[in-house]
């Protein structure tokens, strides 16, 4: 493992660098754009100025999910439920589409005041009203297994979060959310709901600028990474391998992993969850390269796999050795979860170039970057600490090429 001292990737982030709202056009963020060495700056709308005809994008098409329910007590006392991730049905379509009852995994705030076992709400307008209830039933330690049951047996949990939820907006915007923030933290292109935090690279793209990408000849492909809490959570540890890195789910389809073969040298990452899915695709070539019998319920990518298999396996290799299981096992797409952390040592085998934010300090994501431009991340940072970028989910963007 990597002997990292998380001290080494800190930096100071004013308050008032963080963005507490989204501008108003989402192409008119500043765009850092660190090429060639050189750090310059512009306008994200340019973006396709500085990327090659013949280069393929890999979105991230989550959805967004209202995942914060507030259930208020008798006695006036508030109790947040954060959802985090399905656990009965575990696939996400499925438990979204549950019209009985949906057991997550969930963040609970204000837990003192959750004395008794179940607590409910009364949801629904005047003649149309329902109950939901919510049972706490296994403690993980900084989480609950957290039942959810509703009495209108025509409504799903998906229904219900849409209406009754609210927008995850994550805790370094100190405000509640608005109605603007229903549709400003969500990508333009968002499809597959499951997200409970935004892959904000995105946020950027207008449909202008999937036009502007196509008249020059840049290419597209979509892949799903449900973004979890996990990705806010600070590094505790002093050392980076000492951090347990949280669990995520992708799924990507035979077209696009065909696009992404036949585009090998030539791939920019929209997001550091692109990054990951990616980087977990070319190990799990790795790993059924040894395996090629391998059950798809056996498939997952562990955190420090990558620094410890022991491979020389070409990226083209490993997405060909994909392909050849799948057909083998009758597959359309692949549904993995991963732990992968990406930090400073890291040998990128897929991804050329990433589009991303400004991270949080001694984040898991500041690292990645690092993981990219070396030590170069510093400059990079200062350059937009010194030139009035905004930072964070909200904030302005960049392009860090190889």
């Amino acid at each position: 493992m990597p002997d990292i001292n998380l001290e080494d990737y800190n930096y100071k982030l004013p308050e008032e660098r963080i963005a507490q709202y989204p501008l108003e056009e989402r192409d008119s963020s500043k765009l850092l754009v660190y090429r060639n060495g050189k750090i310059t700056e512009d306008i994200f709308r340019n973006i396709h100025e500085f990327i090659a005809p013949g280069t393929l994008l890999v979105f991230n098409n989550t959805k967004v999910i209202r995942a914060r329910l507030i259930f208020t007590k008798e006695t006036g006392a508030k109790i947040e439920i954060f959802l985090l991730e399905p656990l009965l049905p575990s696939d996400y379509a499925l438990s979204l589409g549950s019209v009985n009852q949906a057991e997550w995994k969930c963040l609970v705030g204000n837990l003192k005041k959750w004395k008794e076992n179940t607590i409910s709400s009364v949801l629904g307008g005047e003649g149309n009203s329902y109950e939901l209830f919510a049972d706490k039933l296994t403690d993980y330690g900084d989480s609950w297994r957290i039942k959810f049951r509703w009495n209108k047996k025509s409504l799903t949990f998906g229904e219900i979060i849409e209406s009754a939820g609210h927008i995850p907006l994550p805790p370094y915007i100190h405000r509640d959310d608005e109605k603007n923030d229903a549709g400003r933290y969500q990508t333009i292109y968002s499809l597959v709901k499951g997200s409970v935090a935004a892959p904000t690279a995105g946020l950027h793209f207008t449909r202008k600028s999937f036009s502007d990408l196509s008249r020059k000849g840049i290419l597209t492909t979509d892949l799903t990474l449900h973004v979890g809490a996990g990705t806010f959570q600070p590094v505790k540890t002093e050392n980076i391998a000492s951090h347990e890195m949280h669990t995520e789910h992708f799924s990507i389809d035979l077209t696009a992993i065909e696009s992404v073969l036949k585009n090998i040298g030539n791939i920019i990452a929209v997001g550091t969850t692109s990054v990951r899915a990616l980087e977990s695709l070319y190990w799990l070539g790795v790993k059924l390269c040894g395996k090629s019998d391998a059950e798809p319920s056996e498939l997952f990518i562990d955190q420090w796999e990558p620094y410890t298999l022991n491979c020389c396996l070409s990226p083209a290799s490993s997405l060909e050795t994909i392909l050849s299981w799948m057909a083998k096992k009758g597959l359309s797409s692949l549904q993995i979860p991963t732990r992968i952390i990406i930090v400073p040592g890291y040998n990128f085998r897929i991804t050329e170039g990433l589009i991303t934010n400004f991270h949080l300090p001694g984040s898991t994501l500041l690292l990645l970057v690092s993981a990219f431009t070396g030590d170069r991340w510093k400059e990079i940072y200062n350059y937009a600490l010194g030139n009035n970028f905004r930072f964070l989910s909200y904030g302005d963007s960049s392009i860090l090429l190889k």
